[in-house]
Parts: structure tokens; C-alpha cells; sequence
């Protein structure tokens, strides 16, 4: 393992920081949190100067660690986030460039690299949200499509989105595991109905999907047909072992404006909340080296992520809510200024022990995977 940086790679970091302190003071102001198709039109217009500027395609036409320099120096510098273009850059995208053909390669990854189409996620289901194995929602052959009824939830982004991530049961008889294709389904298809759901932070950026007879090319399946679960791990290694890397060089800048805020509104006379601070610091500095781990782990094993990824998330999330207990403490009646975004903060951090696989099942992926511990009755 080797955490230490070349010398391409620092010339990659120093040209990218020129190139960002030139065109972010240029960008328009950010649509409002609300307006999802403003969101859509703002993130796509983001992701079409990176590719212009030669950066378009880091997120998985470049190695692990150039994609750790890249989050880490557009996170410092203040620049968009992926937002609407999440699933296509950071799951759907490397995922269909580690397994799908070349047709399926040509067609559907440029788009997503220019800033053209919007992808969702379809796997979670009302009774198959951390049991994602038990998902009911039925695909059947008819030819050459695929006919697919069921429902979906927690779609993220399916309101503004052009293709949807599809996980489907093609093999009831099987396994659960193993009767399982992902598919990629196009969100203008006859037969779905989008219906957004709002978040405790206001917001809407997922939603339920229903699926009543829509018919998906086969040419729309990545990977073998039940062959679907493998493929889903490939997906959610990227999610949980390099998606968060943007969030842990916010979470370290948030911990410092903690700090100086304790300083200047004397709550740093306080050894405990002086502990807690120091606790996280360190820690978050142990989950950046873990995060370079794994990228360094991906880099060995030709760009996909291994099972630390499930270490990173399991204690990420749980880290992340302790920084927001913490800054209720340092910023007593501040933290619910809304202008401040201190409010939205804390109630996405409640969501993170959740989204990307629970903590429960990161346990067990950690407990079987890592530690080699035999499977629970």
C-alpha cells in the first residue's frame, strides 16, 4: 500500500487548483433547493465545463487516486457538487464501465461525462430497503424487452431523471440472490409514474416509483441475466468506497469552523466539548487514510473498491452525526439558523446509518468479509 502521491499526480492537483480558482468566481448563483429542474440545469452546466475542461471523465476514466485529488481540491475550493448527476457519475457510471459492453459503454457514458443526462437509483422497495436480496419487483421476457411491474422508493433524483439504475427479480424460483438483473431503464417509458417524497429537510430529491407493464430493451441489461446481485456489488463498492470522499474533506472543514467558532463565543473553555473535538478531529483524520486506503486497494485491483469500503461507511456515518451533535453544543440557538444550513445538515446526517446500506448490514458485510466470522441464523 503505498499513500503517498507521484509526481504526475501532483502536477494533476496544482493544474486543477489554477483551473478552479479562475472559473468558479464565474459561476452563476445556485438555484434554489426547491427547484429541482433549476438543480438539474445548474448541475449538468457544472459538469459540462469540467468536461470542456479535460476533467469530465475523473470519475472513472482516471485512476482511484486521481479521483481522490479530484475530490478532495474541488471540495476544498468550494465547488458544486455532483448533485442531480450523482448516480450517473458515482454509480451507475462506473458501474457500467467496469461491466457492460462496449455498445452499452459508447451509448451511455458519454452523456453522463457531457453533462447531458440525469440517472436514478431503483433499488430500494417498501419491504426491501436493508433486505435489498428480498426486492419483489418482477421482470418477465416478452421477446426481446423485458416487462416490469412493481415499485420502488427512495428513488434518488427519478423526477428530473433520463435513465433509471433498475434492480428486477427475473428468477422468483431462485435464491434470492441469485434471481436478481440490472437493468437500465429509460424514465420516459410508457407505464411509470414518479411520485417525489419530501425529505424532514424540506427538499425532495427522492421519490416512489411505480412500474406497471413497462417494457425494457434486454439490450438494456448490464451483466448476465440473475446475474444482477454481482453486478450490484460492483455498484454499491463504488457508493460506499469512494462517493464520500468529497464529504469527509467537508466534514474536516466543518470541524475546523467548530473550533473557531468555540473559540470565539468561549465555549472552548470547555475541556469535555474540547475533547469531543479533538476525538473527531482525529478520527476524521483516520477515515481520510482509510479513504486513501481504499483507493490504493482499488488501484491494485484494476479500479473497484473492496470490502473497506463497508468499514469507511459504517463508522463515516456514525462520525458524521456525532460533528452535527457537536456543533448543536458550540452553537447553541445558532444551529437552527436555516441561513446558516446548520438545520439541513444535521437532518441528512441522520440519514447516513441508513442510505448506502445500513450500519446493521455493514456490520455483517464487515463480520463475514473481513473478519471471516460465520453467518448469523
Amino acid at each position: 500500500m503505498d499513500l503517498s502521491y507521484t509526481p504526475e499526480e501532483e502536477e494533476f492537483r496544482a493544474r486543477l487548483r489554477e483551473w478552479l480558482g479562475k472559473v468558479l468566481p464565474t459561476l452563476p448563483a445556485k438555484p434554489s433547493p426547491q427547484d429541482w429542474p433549476a438543480r438539474r440545469a445548474y448541475d449538468l452546466g457544472w459538469q459540462r465545463m469540467l468536461y470542456d475542461a479535460g476533467y469530465g471523465d475523473v470519475h472513472w476514466g482516471a485512476s482511484p487516486t486521481v479521483r481522490l485529488i479530484f475530490l478532495e481540491e474541488t471540495e476544498k475550493a468550494g465547488a458544486p457538487y455532483v448533485g442531480a448527476n450523482f448516480v450517473g457519475l458515482l454509480h451507475a457510471g462506473p458501474t457500467i464501465a467496469a461491466e457492460g459492453s462496449e455498445e452499452q459503454r459508447a451509448r451511455w457514458l458519454p452523456p453522463v461525462l457531457r453533462g447531458e443526462e440525469v440517472w436514478c437509483q431503483g433499488f430500494s422497495e417498501p419491504d426491501a430497503g436493508s433486505d435489498l436480496a428480498a426486492l419483489r419487483t418482477r421482470a418477465h421476457r416478452d421477446g426481446d424487452h423485458y416487462v416490469v411491474n412493481g415499485s420502488k422508493i427512495w428513488t434518488s433524483h427519478a423526477e428530473v431523471a433520463d435513465w433509471c439504475e433498475l434492480l428486477v427479480r427475473t428468477d422468483p424460483r431462485a435464491p434470492k440472490h441469485r434471481g436478481i438483473t440490472w437493468l437500465a431503464m429509460p424514465m420516459d417509458a410508457p407505464g411509470i409514474t414518479v411520485r417525489p417524497l419530501r425529505t424532514l429537510a424540506g427538499s425532495a430529491e427522492f421519490a416512489e416509483v411505480f412500474l406497471d407493464d413497462v417494457r425494457v430493451p434486454v439490450a438494456n441489461r448490464v451483466g448476465e441475466e440473475n446475474d444482477g446481485w454481482r453486478v450490484t456489488m460492483v455498484t454499491l463498492s463504488f457508493e460506499r468506497g469512494t462517493a464520500f470522499v468529497g464529504e469527509v474533506v467537508a466534514c474536516r472543514r466543518v470541524l475546523g469552523e467548530l473550533a473557531a467558532e468555540a473559540r470565539r463565543n468561549g465555549r472552548w473553555d470547555d475541556a469535555v466539548l474540547r475533547r469531543r473535538l479533538g476525538r473527531l478531529n482525529a478520527e476524521f483524520r483516520a477515515l481520510w487514510r482509510l479513504t486513501q486506503w481504499n483507493v490504493s486497494e482499488a488501484e491494485a485491483s484494476g479500479g473497484v473498491p473492496g470490502v473497506g469500503g463497508s468499514v469507511f461507511k459504517l463508522r463515516y456515518s456514525h462520525a458524521r452525526q456525532a460533528l452535527y451533535d457537536v456543533a448543536a453544543e458550540v452553537l447553541g440557538p445558532d444551529c437552527l439558523d436555516l441561513e446558516r444550513g446548520w438545520v439541513v445538515d444535521r437532518l441528512s446526517s441522520l440519514s447516513y446509518t441508513i442510505a448506502a446500506g445500513t450500519s446493521q448490514i455493514q456490520r455483517n458485510i464487515v463480520g463475514e468479509r473481513v473478519l471471516g466470522l460465520p453467518k448469523g441464523r
